[in-house]
């Protein structure tokens, strides 16, 4: 299970977001705050492993208390959940190392998103080795675990169907390995060049990740591995 604490200077959107929170498959609520210095004590006395954080508290910001609690050696991971929107907030959570960011107001759906997408890299650095060495190809795993949590369906180009795309998520699920486009192809029954036009689409949606593998001929050739954990 994955223990969350919720941190929202408002009683009732606390209450809400940990009913959310509660909702979802794999997560706990370890917690409610409604202050930095509640939350600071809480993770003080419990294990928590995720932050849903709200910026404006009343005794300091959630980013000051973001950077306060890694100069104290707390490395438990944040997701903003705040209605501050200006971009200069929004950069900051960035370099303050927050996972993700949810503007308020939001439903269900859009604090679910980010929690799964938060479980499935949680579950993608475990099956990479957790603490070991990555190489490029599982470091690119790392990262396109959490870029998108959307459906791969989501705004599909003209011309392109919702049940190729899940041929070729499930062609790419399970071969275990990257394969190329040639090898899509093959393994999907649709042409090389349909395959290339979907591989183009989801890597650019961020559903695939894309690695170079040199030869003797001096021509890369192009692996796509599906990059979301689901």
């Amino acid at each position: 299970m994955i223990d969350v604490l919720v941190v929202d200077d408002d009683f009732h959107v606390a209450e809400i977001n940990a009913a959310y929170v509660s909702q979802v498959p794999g997560f706990r609520v370890a917690g409610r705050a409604h202050t930095a210095a509640q939350a600071l004590a809480t993770l003080e006395r419990t294990h928590v492993d995720l932050l849903l954080l709200d910026h404006y508290l009343p005794d300091e910001t959630g980013l000051a208390l973001v950077r306060r609690l890694r100069q104290l050696g707390h490395r438990t991971d944040v997701i903003m959940v705040t209605a501050a929107r200006d971009v200069a907030t929004i950069q900051d959570a960035m370099r303050s190392g927050a996972l993700q960011y949810l503007v308020k107001p939001f439903g269900f759906s859009g604090l679910r998103a980010k929690l799964d997408g938060y479980a499935a890299l949680r579950r993608t650095v475990a099956g990479v080795g957790g603490r070991g060495a990555a190489g490029q190809d599982q470091v690119d795993r790392i990262f396109g675990a959490f870029r998108t949590t959307e459906s791969p369906h989501t705004e599909l180009p003209k011309g392109h169907s919702a049940a190729t795309v899940d041929l070729i998520r499930r062609v790419l699920d399970e071969a275990g390995r990257p394969l190329s486009a040639h090898e899509v192809a093959a393994r999907s029954g649709v042409s090389r060049s349909t395959a290339q036009r979907y591989l183009k689409h989801l890597e650019r949606s961020g559903h695939i990740t894309l690695t170079l593998k040199y030869g003797d001929t001096g021509r890369p050739e192009h692996l796509y591995r599906w990059a979301v954990a689901h």
